[in-house]
């Protein structure tokens, strides 16, 4: 899933509590942020940055744990990765912000506290408020992740959020095995700089713990800036219930949902990132 062949200038802003944060700069135009979902990260989206950067001057971050970023810390909570993303919009005097899963459950809620956002767009937030995902699976997920068990913890993490039909379906005895051999395979690849994708898994265990600190917020009826919502036809049921809910939320959304794709559009390799690019400079230089 990794591009290092795409060029690319790196940087670092400090936030709020003292943290450096990573980034990766190309093309040329209004600004644009790009935060990651899950345990991913930078090098992950380069696609979808390469194929906004003759518009856009894209900023693709990195999120704590990962490039050139500082660790999650022991405080980590939204309000630290909102911290981050409002360090580089402030160094950039971006005002676009783009957020894919939980990337786009940070954007919203930076959203709702920095005025300077004016557009963001969102892919299948990963939103744990309105009652769209059973989190009853945490408490076995984070003894998994205690006992180094991230491959069954991965386990539980698919099938509590029901975010990908074939994982859900199969069974743990089967599953589970199959992740350690994919994880094993993945072990060497990465690009200079870079962590693997088993090195970086372990990240998702902070992604789980903002899906519980956000399960009681109201939601983002207080939302100012202008939002895109987009899903995709394959994704299953709980991230469809997700964006509909956050639609009701905010009507005057805009809201695309695109033929052929899952969860995994914005990605490199695995999706359509040309495709989300081409949405996402329809909305954000103004055309919708």
């Amino acid at each position: 899933m990794a591009d290092t062949a795409v060029a690319y200038a790196p940087g670092t802003v400090v936030s709020a509590d003292g943290t450096t944060i990573g980034y990766r700069r190309l093309g040329d135009g209004p600004g644009l942020v790009l935060v990651s979902g899950g345990y991913l990260a930078a090098e992950h989206y380069m696609e979808l940055a390469q194929a906004l950067s003759g518009t856009f001057t894209v900023y693709v971050l990195d999120r704590r744990g990962r490039g050139r970023s500082g660790p999650p810390g022991e405080k980590y909570c939204m309000a630290r990765e909102c911290e981050d993303l409002g360090a580089l919009l402030a160094e950039t005097g971006t005002r676009l912000v783009f957020g894919h899963s939980s990337g786009g459950l940070i954007a919203l809620q930076a959203a709702l506290t920095t005025p300077g956002i004016s557009r963001i767009a969102v892919f299948e937030p990963a939103l744990s408020m309105y009652g769209a995902f059973d989190l009853s699976w945490i408490p076995r997920f984070e003894r998994e992740m205690d006992r180094d068990d991230i491959a069954a913890a991965m386990v539980t993490f698919v099938k509590g959020v029901k975010a990908e039909r074939l994982s859900a379906a199969l069974p743990r005895w089967l599953l589970k095995p199959a992740l350690s051999w994919y994880f094993r395979s993945q072990r060497d690849v990465h690009g200079p700089g870079e962590k693997s994708v088993p090195d970086l898994i372990p990240l998702q265990r902070y992604d789980v713990r903002l899906f519980a600190e956000m399960a009681g917020s109201e939601g983002f009826a207080g939302l100012r800036a202008q939002a895109l919502l987009m899903d995709g036809v394959r994704t299953p049921p709980p991230l469809h219930r997700a964006v509909e809910a956050l639609q009701a939320t905010l009507p005057h959304a805009v809201r695309v949902t695109m033929d052929g794709v899952g969860h995994e559009a914005p990605l490199n390799g695995r999706g359509a990132p040309e495709r989300v690019a081409a949405e996402l400079r329809t909305f954000f230089t103004g055309g919708s």
